[in-house]
């Protein structure tokens, strides 16, 4: 049958005959009704401009075709499930640390419905939000007193706006790092209402350089841990320890941003070692802030932990309610606290459990991957290097293995292709070679990457 040709404007079809069109039923019902509307109309109305300017014929299929990818991009835009093959396990890109499913049959209870978030049961009336949660944080810390808001950066954020306000706060010019999107730490710290006072130089700060800039328009002495870069050479820096001694002095609280935040030691399964929240509070910190959704494994939050009154002094702060976090991530919270607390974390957290992965195992599946796809030409197995991600430890080269997919195989169009997979696989291109990671790929996933090299190559 012939095709519909368009050759005058009149000729267009309705928006409301294109969204009862067979061809695009299913598309159509993929999303809520509203947006498919707003796609079908703001491709017509694209169609329609260039029609005009070009004055060239169009077929309905060409106009169906064009909606069908418009709907098929959108839909894309939800969030979905991906399979990680970067070799980066914390990606920023792809929600940071994995969240595993025994978590989240642990917590149904507390999110679904109703709850005591801030509920006192024991007296019938309004009660603390994330008490439970807050003691955890303490316990585990060794902390005087903890409190959550929504990430890292809100976290320092309302430290210094408590604490800090239009005074002075110190930090090394060796720690005005940047996160990830663009954030500075200077940034945040002159949007909070604190002001800048910079000591030392981008190599060497001392403890005199310190000295010299306190005063009494002085609020707070900040240092930052350079979670995602590592300087070497010619430099020198002042220990938390001396500044907390400083400080003390001074009668200054001492803040100390490690950025990600590790509760345990990671020097046996990682091979390097990045400095413990727990450290920080021996080594006498006013403040520790850090991440909930990095080292520690679970869903974004900012955490701190440190002296009772000044976690006082930042809940009361007006503020602190517009970063507050709510049921549910005090509940991953809680959970993912009585982990680290009863020792299990090696095994029922995720991100511990895939970082804890031998090499010898992946070299393992990768063989079972080749097997299945009967050993092509061209596919192999690769002894790879993997990264923590999310900013921490960034010189831990992980011991890993990928399926390396030689030159022939256009490593582009298979970045392209394995993208657009119904569940995506994401992977990397090095060396004008694909390679799918096998680090932070689960196991029971592994029946569906092979189908899907299968289909692909």
């Amino acid at each position: 049958m012939a095709q519909k040709v368009i050759n005058k404007l009149r000729d267009f079809p309705s928006i409301e005959e294109l969204l009862q069109s067979p061809k695009l039923t299913s598309l159509i019902a993929s999303i809520p009704r509203p947006m498919s509307a707003l796609i079908v109309k703001q491709v017509v109305a694209e169609l329609k401009t260039n029609f005009k300017t070009n004055k060239k014929s169009v077929t309905q299929q060409e106009i169906i075709n064009h909606i069908k990818e418009r709907i098929f991009v959108f839909k894309r835009k939800e969030i979905s499930k991906v399979i990680n093959a970067t070799g980066v396990v914390v990606h920023t890109n792809l929600g940071r640390a994995p969240l595993s499913d025994s978590l989240f049959e642990a917590i149904k209870k507390t999110v679904v419905g109703y709850g005591n978030v801030e509920f006192d049961l024991e007296k019938g009336k309004r009660g603390q939000r994330g008490e439970a949660c807050e003691k955890y944080l303490s316990l585990l810390s060794g902390a005087e007193s903890a409190t959550v808001v929504n990430n890292c950066a809100a976290a320092l954020f309302i430290t210094l706006n408590s604490l800090a306000p239009r005074k002075n706060v110190v930090i090394s010019r060796s720690e005005l790092v940047q996160i990830g999107g663009g954030f500075r730490i200077p940034d945040i710290l002159k949007k909070s209402g604190a002001k800048l006072s910079e000591v030392g130089s981008t190599n060497i700060t001392t403890l005199t350089d310190y000295e010299n800039n306190l005063d009494d328009k002085t609020g707070l002495i900040l240092k930052v841990h350079q979670s995602n870069f590592v300087q070497r050479g010619f430099i020198k820096q002042v220990s938390l320890k001396q500044l907390v001694a400083l400080g003390a002095k001074n009668n200054l609280p001492v803040v100390n941003d490690l950025g990600s935040g590790v509760f345990v030691s990671t020097k046996d399964i990682l091979g390097c070692a990045e400095p413990t929240v727990q450290q920080s509070v021996r080594d006498g910190a006013s403040l520790t802030t850090f991440s909930g959704d990095k080292m520690l494994g679970g869903g974004q939050a900012g955490l701190i932990v440190g002296k009772e009154k000044y976690i006082k002094k930042i809940k009361k702060n007006p503020l602190f309610r517009t970063m507050r976090v709510d049921k549910i991530v005090f509940s991953i919270l809680e959970k993912l606290l009585e982990y680290y607390l009863n020792d299990q974390w090696q095994n029922e957290i995720k991100l511990w459990s895939i970082l804890s992965v031998p090499e010898a195992e992946l070299y393992k599946r990768g063989k079972k991957i080749l097997k299945n796809l009967g050993h092509p030409e061209g596919i192999s197995i690769q002894a790879t290097k993997a990264y923590v991600g999310g900013g921490a430890l960034p010189e831990a080269d992980i011991p890993s293995i990928g399926i390396l997919f030689s030159q022939q195989y256009h490593a582009d169009r298979l970045l392209k292709a394995f993208r657009e997979l119904t569940i995506p696989i994401i992977g990397r291109i090095d060396n004008d070679c694909f390679i799918l990671d096998l680090k932070a790929i689960d196991e029971y996933d592994l029946p569906y990457v092979i189908k899907s090299i299968k289909q692909t190559i």
